[in-house]
């Protein structure tokens, strides 16, 4: 993370390739499996990094070589991120906590902006020792991200049916990450939401407003056909602060209606973080743990999720990934309208 601040300061002096390098540079930071310092000193080439090319590398190996005296405190845009790296070596320190995740709750498919298929991310699934996952791909509102209409979502809810009538004690739950106005409406039929296991609740427009929206996610809470806010904030590393609200009074209030909030892993959101999970553990509030992955590959970052979790002191039986699939199914039955 320290690498990760000092490229975004580096790229501020240089223009057009050079900024836009480091400024990659330092988001990839926070997906690298490994920290960059150990990878230095084992001899090995830098340039085994996502994201890192010969100048790249030559940048980083300067840094590591000739640090500054002091490295500042990240601006509110980059501040309470952690890496991937950091997240796994703190999930080691309690391994049940990994070995525990019976699935990952929420994750995209080329229904809509992933680039795999069902089938794809269910072995996916299977190989990280799950025994679920639920596909939730954007509902028709966001057409940026490929967003399904209910035909096309009936049609990936049948597609589910053939690929669990494959499976052997594995299943893949129906689900959607709807997109909810800022008034907390959604944009899906009530019978398409009703014939799913799982709805994610997520805003996607009006993302960089400063005043407070508390409002707009206690009437998202109360939308009968959510089980799940998805990422609140909708902060993204170095590019978007995000919304802020009466954040204790939004647990309480989702504690109070038995929703769940999520903590999206991937390393570039990372929402909720550690900061806002505190103030969640005491409400009492269900968690949900998403890796957003749009492929096979990212579904690895449910570890910063976890790790999340873990530095916040949520404890397990509030996290609903660590519920067997028929438990969770019980409980957003029991919330239908």
């Amino acid at each position: 993370m320290q690498l990760a601040e000092l490229c975004a300061i580096g790229a501020e002096q240089f223009t057009e390739n050079k900024e836009k390098a480091l400024r990659r540079t330092s988001r990839k930071a926070l997906q690298w499996p490994e920290e960059a310092a150990k990878i230095a000193s084992d001899g090995r080439s830098l340039r085994e990094l996502d994201g890192v090319g010969p100048w790249v590398a030559a940048q980083l190996d300067a840094l590591l070589n000739e640090p500054p005296e002091e490295i500042p405190e990240p601006p509110p845009i980059r501040a309470g991120f952690e890496s991937f790296a950091a997240s796994r070596e703190l999930l080691a320190t309690e391994p049940a906590r990994r070995r525990d995740i019976k699935g990952d709750l929420q994750m995209h498919t080329r229904y809509s902006d992933g680039r795999a298929s069902i089938r794809d991310m269910a072995n996916s699934g299977i190989e990280l020792g799950y025994d679920y996952i639920a596909i939730t791909d954007h509902s028709k509102g966001l057409k940026i991200a490929g967003g399904m209409d209910e035909d096309t979502l009936a049609n990936q809810g049948a597609e589910i049916d053939d690929v669990n009538g494959e499976l052997d004690g594995f299943r893949v739950l129906k689900a959607l990450e709807m997109n909810v106005s800022p008034d907390g409406s959604g944009d899906m039929e009530p019978d398409a939401l009703l014939s799913l296991d799982l709805v994610l609740g997520s805003f996607h427009s009006k993302l960089r407003i400063k005043e407070d929206q508390t409002e707009r996610y206690l009437s998202a809470l109360r939308n009968p056909y959510v089980h799940v806010l998805g990422h609140p904030r909708g902060r993204i590393f170095n590019f978007r602060l995000g919304l802020s609200a009466d954040w204790p009074r939004v647990f309480e209030e989702a504690a109070a209606l038995d929703k769940a909030v999520e903590i999206d892993g991937f390393p570039y959101r990372q929402d909720l973080n550690v900061g806002l999970l505190e103030l969640a553990r005491e409400s009492g509030v269900r968690i949900s743990i998403g890796t957003d992955a749009h492929n096979e590959a990212e579904m690895q970052y449910i570890e910063v999720g976890a790790a999340a979790a873990l530095a916040a002191g949520i404890p397990t039986d509030r996290i609903l990934n660590y519920k067997p699939a028929d438990e969770i199914l019980a409980w957003t039955d029991s919330l239908k309208p």
